[in-house]
């Protein structure tokens, strides 16, 4: 036994509790501190402008030195999709699998950022960093090479399971590895992390193989085009698509820079076996046939700017949809994602195709963990200590009653949130404080740079629109040269409202005679009245508060 004096193992998620995606997870012992995973997330609705959400990091840069690697589980956005910007400022070791970092190093470049710092390792290799001795064993996901991590720390075995499922049927033949798995058990585990994205969900989640026999299917009653849509990193469905397409000797074309780029990963890797003169050009799609024709695009999510939205609204360079095409959502929503699938269906049922979608239809399987399956896991690993990750709130607690059901104290059951330490000596586990985390929103080339101010701004313009005021003061005598001119945008349609705009005009004279009369002759005193004056009265007007701008021109 650790007397109580020793230094206690700390386990801080800095993202990935209470949401889906920026999965991100800190262990701590004494001055060394490993990164699980460092994922992103896309954007909800209300981030407007956003295009991801990466986790706040400050806990590593205030540690920085004491940062010695990142082990990555697999490689899905939400898992490495944050490298490029957490690798900006570390230079440490990223250990992964064959895959994984060939996914990686894509995304890097991308960034001009080196790739040195990448490490590979296989299943059951064995790392030293520091006193922690970091294990990997392979666990089935929706993408090849998915990893769970061992750590063998002073104070004992922290099993992180990664996202998994229990297939017994893998596209790879590379089963989950059941007896490292229950080895550690054995040995005993002191705390175990796990995927937690179906806990609400009953039973066996079916097998990836499941999906191929419904493409066989499918496939075979489809007279014109096909059109399958899928996540870019789900590289069994992509070998499935394109072993169907082969065995009805149609032609293969790629949509999208993501599906595109690990297509490419994949194969130069091994991954992904694709028979000599099945994959054609986009732009060449016309000179076949269309019962000899398959697309695999990106989109399955309603994305904007995605390749099948495009296609939905006749935008798409290279492909129209139109009557006889067959477009296969091979995917389910993510929570938050389910409007704009559902726009984007409607889309392309009104341009003539046919859209086959819907889990109960079986051109989709998960890739996580039912509740039964959870329970297997559970009793192989014997946990002391348990605490469910990856899912919102919801997810995490019906974690924590399968685990209570199979006989787990309910105090050794921690549900966190980001930014919690738990903190475990050898004879206890609490939480114990709290380090920065949340949400770091990255627009364009800036990461950070956009806050609640600029989005509430932006909430603004897009439900009121927005309202330049512009006067010429001469500053001496205080006196209004030119104006005031006003010009708006997406408030009101301007020739249609010409009383309401020399209404304004006079509220802005009437702000200006007030400053004079008060003396006021600071700017941002005068822009200040404008702004008072003006939008109550466009209020009183019109129910509206459009964004007020004054520009006050000094001569």
């Amino acid at each position: 036994m650790k007397s109580e004096n020793e230094a206690p193992l700390q386990i801080i998620p800095l993202g990935g509790l209470g949401e889906i995606g920026k999965n991100m997870t800190a262990i701590r012992y004494k001055d060394d501190i490993l990164l699980i995973d460092a994922g992103l997330m896309f954007p909800e609705d209300e981030l407007l402008g956003i295009d991801v959400v990466i986790p706040d990091i400050t806990y590593l840069q205030d540690n920085r030195e004491k940062l010695k690697a990142i082990l990555i589980t697999h490689g899905h956005e939400d898992h490495v999709g944050a490298l490029p910007y957490v690798l900006r400022n570390f230079n440490v070791p990223v250990y992964g699998s064959r895959l994984t970092l060939g996914i990686i190093a894509g995304k890097l470049r991308e960034h001009g950022i080196s790739t040195e710092c990448l490490r590979e390792i296989k299943a059951r290799d064995i790392i030293k960093i520091g006193v922690i001795k970091a294990e990997f064993f392979h666990m089935s996901h929706s993408i090849p090479d998915a990893m769970g991590i061992a750590l063998h720390t002073p104070l004992g075995i922290i099993l992180h399971t990664g996202d998994f499922k229990l297939d017994q049927t893998p596209i790879d033949g590379d089963v989950v590895d059941f007896r490292k798995i229950s080895e550690l058990g054995d040995k005993g585990v002191l705390v175990m992390l796990s995927d937690s994205t179906n806990a609400e969900r009953k039973g066996f989640t079916m097998s990836e193989r499941v999906v191929g026999n419904t493409f066989i299917e499918l496939f075979g009653k489809c007279r014109g085009r096909i059109i399958v849509t899928t996540f870019a990193s789900n590289v069994h469905r992509i070998q499935q698509v394109i072993t169907t397409a082969v065995h009805y000797g149609r032609k293969v074309a790629v949509v999208g820079r993501s599906m595109v780029n690990n297509i490419g990963i994949a194969q130069e890797l091994g991954y992904m076996k694709i028979p000599d003169g099945t994959m054609i050009e986009i732009e060449n799609i016309n000179r076949y046939p269309d019962d000899e024709i398959v697309i695999v695009t990106t989109g399955s999510q309603g994305e904007p700017m995605s390749a099948l939205t495009r296609m939905a609204t006749s935008e798409h360079r290279w492909v129209e949809i139109r009557e006889g095409d067959t477009v296969i959502i091979s995917a389910t929503p993510i929570p938050g994602n389910e409007k704009m699938v559902s726009r984007t269906v409607d889309l392309l049922f009104r341009q003539g195709a046919e859209v086959i979608y819907g889990r109960e239809i079986g051109v989709h399987v998960s890739g996580h963990a039912s509740q039964e399956e959870l329970k297997i896991i559970l009793n192989l690993a014997k946990p002391k200590y348990f605490m469910p990750v990856h899912g919102e709130y919801r997810h995490l607690k019906s974690h924590l009653r399968i685990a209570e059901h199979l006989g787990i104290p309910t105090e050794n059951i921690f549900i966190l949130e980001n930014g919690n330490i738990l903190e475990i000596t050898s004879k206890s586990a609490k939480i114990t404080g709290k380090v920065p985390a949340g949400k770091v929103l990255v627009d364009g080339l800036g990461v950070g740079d956009v806050g609640n101010i600029v989005l509430r701004d932006r909430k603004q313009l897009s439900q009121d629109g927005i309202m330049i005021v512009v006067v010429t003061i001469n500053k001496q005598e205080g006196k209004v040269v030119a104006g005031p001119d006003i010009v708006t945008r997406g408030f009101v349609y301007v020739r249609e409202s010409e009383e309401l705009m020399e209404s304004a005009r006079e509220k802005v004279k009437e702000a200006l005679e007030n400053c004079t009369q008060q003396n006021v002759k600071e700017w941002s005193g005068i822009k200040a009245q404008i702004r008072e004056k003006l939008g109550r009265h466009l209020h009183e007007k019109t129910g509206r508060r459009p964004m007020i701008l004054p520009i006050i021109m000094e001569m």
